[in-house]
């Protein structure tokens, strides 16, 4: 079977970074939201919404083009 070198990449740094953390996932994710803070204005943020999305109710969704 072909592996996809990218995924086990992915898959060995997800290994290393659990270990590091002794694969507790409120430190793992504690580690991240540190990080992030440090990133400031390099992330982009998806506005928030003060009303809840309409269902679909059986509609197709918009096609453009």
């Amino acid at each position: 079977m072909w592996e996809d070198p990218i995924v086990l990449h992915v898959r060995r740094v997800r290994e290393q970074l659990s270990a590091q953390f002794d694969f507790e996932l409120k430190a793992i994710f504690a580690d991240l939201r540190e990080r992030l803070t440090g990133l400031g204005d390099r992330l982009v943020h998806q506005p928030t919404t003060t009303e809840p999305n309409e269902p679909m109710q059986g509609r197709r969704p918009q096609v453009s083009g």
